[in-house]
């Protein structure tokens, strides 16, 4: 036996035993590690006012029910009839229970007609421990609107690997939706109809140019893929998983925060040493939002120059997604055009039918 096929087997074994001690039935390995490429796009139905929607805790616990009650109120005054998923009170260290609680949280939000959407409440830490546990089979027999970001990449990554669903890379429901995230957030998951061009928001009145939202080109040109990624530290951890980012032919989307650069310089160059970076047809690194400097560093935009000029795709920073008050809402797995000179993403199609 070769030592790839040894390799392999114990990683099986592992996994087996993951199941055997938790109690929950393990997926076919064979079928999981197919790339999401080869899976038929699937996209879920359009929302309407008056939807029902779902609240999941797939991560972290919330410690206040006061916030779940704002995050309830503010779908509701988004228009939504918004219910929360059973493990919301339950408690096991800093997560929303066991890691199989909040897998079947996700499941009774899929399983159930009443429901149209699912939306992450919050990231935190913890959905990647109950990928294993996942019904990718269900989730694909009722296909629906599935947005989150943060630790909640994983997740999305994951159930569009799986299933080929269009998930969607945007709000939590715990985060502020200001009128221009929501305003976007409808125009992708309420429109079956071409999303067109992405961009950051306007320069606010009160400023002679825009001071924060605003995009830098690394590398221009034009380059064509499917969407794939979102925030750094999540992409890593799965890196040598069975849920590790396809990056080939993607526009690799990339954030993250609370990171100082020699650590995000450290994720690039594992995404780069494993081939990720080098099979993206373009990048987009959003922001790396309260990311500290202390002592002697390389400034972000020398570390991204570091690690994707030399890449000779299109590339651009600071496009409005992930851990900023006004975020853009990008369908995971749809085509996108990146014009790295304009600082846009195109979309031709609709992301829901």
């Amino acid at each position: 036996m070769s030592t790839l096929d040894r390799r392999e087997l114990a990683r099986l074994f592992a996994l087996s035993g993951l199941a055997a001690a938790t109690g929950v039935a393990m997926a076919d390995e064979t079928a999981r590690a197919a790339p999401s490429r080869d899976r038929p796009l699937l996209k879920p139905q359009r929302l309407a006012a008056g939807d029902r929607v779902g609240l999941v805790l797939a991560a972290s616990m919330e410690i206040e029910p006061s916030r779940l009650g704002l995050a309830r109120d503010q779908l509701a005054a988004a228009g939504f009839d918004p219910v929360v998923a059973d493990n919301a009170g339950a408690r096991r260290g800093y997560f929303a229970g066991t890691d199989r609680e909040r897998a079947a949280g996700v499941h009774r939000m899929f399983a159930d007609p009443e429901v149209r959407a699912v939306f992450c409440y919050s990231g935190g830490w913890g959905s990647p421990r109950i990928l294993p546990h996942l019904d990718y089979d269900l989730i694909r027999r009722h296909p629906k609107v599935l947005v989150g970001y943060s630790d909640n990449t994983a997740l999305i990554n994951a159930v569009h690997a799986e299933t080929g669903l269009v998930t969607f890379h945007g709000p939590n429901a715990a985060g502020h939706l200001e009128p221009w995230t929501l305003d976007h957030l409808r125009r992708v998951l309420m429109r079956a109809e071409p999303i067109g061009v992405l961009a950051n928001p306007p320069k606010r009145d009160d400023e002679l140019v825009s001071r924060f939202y605003r995009t830098v080109t690394l590398r221009g040109g034009r380059a064509r893929g499917r969407l794939a990624g979102g925030n750094l530290t999540l992409i890593s951890a799965l890196m040598g998983t069975p849920w590790e980012i396809d990056a080939e032919g993607a526009i690799l989307l990339l954030e993250d925060i609370h990171e100082e650069p020699y650590r995000v310089d450290r994720m690039l160059t594992q995404l780069a040493q494993s081939g990720k970076l080098g099979a993206a047809a373009g990048v987009v690194f959003g922001f790396c939002t309260d990311c500290p400097v202390r002592g002697p560093s390389l400034g972000l935009e020398e570390i991204l120059a570091d690690h994707l000029g030399p890449l000779g795709v299109p590339a651009v920073s600071g496009l409005a997604f992930g851990h900023v008050e006004k975020k853009l809402t990008l369908p995971i797995g749809l085509d996108a055009t990146l014009d790295a000179d304009a600082g846009t993403l195109t979309i031709d199609e609709a992301a829901v039918v």
